[in-house]
């Protein structure tokens, strides 16, 4: 067996918000805004619900896998043979709240899905901002 096939990586972004955990939890767990920095969806904050992410250039396969309200949300993300694990972990801090979202499981023959996804990431959070700062 090939050891290089085993090989994973993640795209890890971090990022401080001015905004409460609570905040930031109801914009990565309510549809209607998930659909406003991310992509359209059927979310439903239940474990092991399966949902659809989906964008002009196809959609997305996703499970919840962990639910700690406030502080950690997981699913798996599987599209175009990428089989990842998408993991947010709220932390509070002096300011508001540190986010970190890490997208496990790019085998190194997937170069092209691991650089989209850290360029993708970034965009998502210029615009996780933005509707933050939109909402009251």
């Amino acid at each position: 067996m090939n050891e290089k096939s085993t090989e994973v990586r993640s795209v890890v972004v971090e990022r401080e918000f001015a905004h409460a955990p609570e905040k930031l939890w109801r914009a990565l767990t309510q549809p209607h805004l998930i659909e406003q920095w991310l992509m359209k969806n059927d979310f439903q904050l239940a474990a092991d619900h399966r949902f659809r992410l989906s964008a002009d250039w196809g959609s997305v396969e996703c499970q919840v896998m962990e639910i700690e309200p406030n502080k950690t949300l997981s699913y798996t993300w599987s599209a175009y043979g990428l089989e990842s694990v998408v993991t947010w972990t709220l932390t509070p801090t002096a300011a508001g709240t540190h986010l970190r979202m890490e997208q496990a499981g790019f085998r190194t023959d997937q170069e092209q899905a691991y650089q989209g996804a850290k360029g993708g990431w970034q965009h998502f959070f210029a615009s996780l901002e933005k509707v933050l700062d939109q909402q009251a």
